[in-house]
């Protein structure tokens, strides 16, 4: 997989109803940044409807879409999760969750009834979510002397870097997400301030 300059999550919330033969389905759509995220998520909809018959749900998180997870939370295996993570994967998002809340309403609707229902109250709640395109970032730590506050900010604002922390002190001290695409500019431009130091988050 080529490593994209841009991802695709939700922006905010959505939920969707769906009815099939007496049972409800409530799609719930989220934007999530961590497992401990979803979980929190999760609880609150199990608060939310503590007398529903299932919470079934699937997330993909991380940039490079390899942490994911899906539960079909009693039902027959693959017909709630795996249809879940199916909508979320078919709109290519990332950080994105979807639990689906069943009210089980007396007729049993077979596995692809099931697999519809699951698919079809998670597409509806992804429909109706906003769709955000978010810039891949890299984090570097920038040192700097108070007096050049100024020249920093100008060259964070021109190339759309985000502060994501800072200390302002004599000598200080700023995170910035750098969008990846202008990483190579921004280090240089940084790096041509005299006594300014960079260096990457991690590394």
């Amino acid at each position: 997989m080529t490593e994209q300059d841009f991802y695709y999550t939700i922006e905010k919330g959505a939920v969707a109803e769906f009815k099939d033969r007496g049972s409800k389905f409530i799609g719930y759509a989220y934007p999530v940044k961590s497992v401990e995220e979803f979980k929190d998520r999760l609880n609150e909809i199990k608060k939310e409807h503590p007398k529903a018959t299932h919470h079934c749900f699937a997330y993909r998180i991380g940039l490079d879409g390899t942490t994911y997870r899906v539960s079909d939370d009693g039902e027959p295996s693959g017909t709630a999760g795996r249809p879940i993570l199916g909508q979320i994967d078919s709109k290519g998002l990332v950080n994105t969750l979807v639990v689906v809340v069943r009210y089980f309403g007396g007729t049993l609707l077979g596995v692809p009834g099931l697999i519809n229902a699951y698919k079809s109250a998670a597409a509806l709640a992804l429909q109706i979510a906003p769709l955000a395109q978010k810039q891949v970032e890299k984090e570097y730590v920038v040192q700097f002397d108070y007096t050049q506050v100024n020249e920093i900010m100008t060259v964070v604002k021109q190339y759309n870097c985000r502060v994501v922390s800072q200390e302002m002190q004599l000598f200080c001290n700023m995170t910035v997400a750098i969008p990846k695409n202008r990483v190579t500019e921004v280090v240089y431009k940084l790096k041509e301030l005299r006594n300014v130091e960079v260096s990457a988050v991690g590394a």
